[in-house]
Parts: structure tokens; C-alpha cells; sequence
């Protein structure tokens, strides 16, 4: 077996009600990127509940993170991401949504003029730098907002990593 050193500071706020904790868990001063998959979130009331939270904040959303999360929509976020300075991720669904969040936090601060792909070919070896983020789950069915990995598909090459 390989010698490892495993650090996951993960604060899980959980039970009804939790969600008016939020504000107290993102940084003052924090320029915000929303995520969030298809429609559900605004059907449930849930994206309200947290934009609600949000309200002093500066808040980008970027819907429509796919079940299967593809790596080009990822990247449009990290777009947007630098685009908009922001400084703080909020993915706010089930696994997909968080995979993809998590992929953009580190693409977002990758090596200029380096494919971000590789951050997934070398299972996050080469990841120096993130930024940080938060979870709002609707669906914790995975376990990704308690672990480092993310699941994501580039549909340009048929590849998964």
C-alpha cells in the first residue's frame, strides 16, 4: 500500500432550515458563481431560497449543468469565472452539478495555455491552485460534496475521466 496524507475539511450543515445558514459560510466580500443543472432547482423553490440568502452578495448563475456533467459546458463556466472575477463557487443540485463545480474550481486557476483535460487524466495530481466553493445539495446520492473526486465527460472525444 502507498503512503497518503488525507485532508477533506468538509463542514456539512444539515436539516431543516440549514439553508438560512448559508451567508455565514461564504466570505465576506465574495463575488459568487452560482451552478446549477436543469430545471428543478427553480421548480422547488430552492434556487430562491439561497439567491434569498445571497442578496448582499454579487451573484453570477450558470444553469444548465448536465447529468454526466461534459467538460465543455464546465468550460464555459471558467469563462465566466474569469470574465465576471469571481472568487467563489456555489453549486447548488445533485452530483453532477458538484462534479462540475469542483472540475471548474481548479480549471479556473490551471496553467494558461494548458488544457484543463489534464487535470482529470492525472486524477487532480497536478492541481495547484482552486478556488474555493460550497454546496447546496438537492440530491446527496454520491457523496461528492464530501470528497475530493469529480466525474466528467468531454463529448468532443467520447472520453470520460
Amino acid at each position: 500500500m502507498n503512503n497518503f496524507n488525507l485532508y477533506t475539511p468538509t463542514r456539512i450543515l444539515f436539516g431543516k432550515g440549514a439553508v438560512n445558514e448559508l451567508r455565514q459560510q461564504i466570505p465576506a466580500g465574495a463575488r459568487i458563481l452560482l451552478t446549477y443543472g436543469g430545471g428543478s432547482v427553480k421548480k422547488t423553490g430552492v434556487l430562491d431560497q439561497v439567491l434569498a440568502q445571497l442578496k448582499d452578495f454579487y451573484v453570477v448563475e450558470f444553469g444548465g449543468i448536465e447529468s454526466n456533467p461534459a467538460y465543455e459546458t464546465a468550460m464555459k463556466a471558467v469563462e465566466v469565472v474569469k470574465e465576471q472575477d469571481i472568487n467563489f463557487l456555489l453549486a447548488v443540485g445533485g452530483g453532477s452539478v458538484v462534479d462540475a463545480t469542483k472540475f471548474i474550481a481548479a480549471a479556473a486557476r490551471y496553467d494558461e495555455g494548458v488544457d484543463p483535460w489534464e487535470i482529470l487524466e492525472t486524477f487532480g495530481d497536478n492541481i495547484k491552485e482552486a478556488l474555493p466553493l460550497g454546496t447546496v445539495m438537492t440530491l446527496p446520492a454520491t457523496g461528492s460534496e464530501s470528497n475530493p473526486a469529480a466525474v466528467i465527460s468531454r463529448k468532443t472525444t467520447g472520453d470520460k475521466r
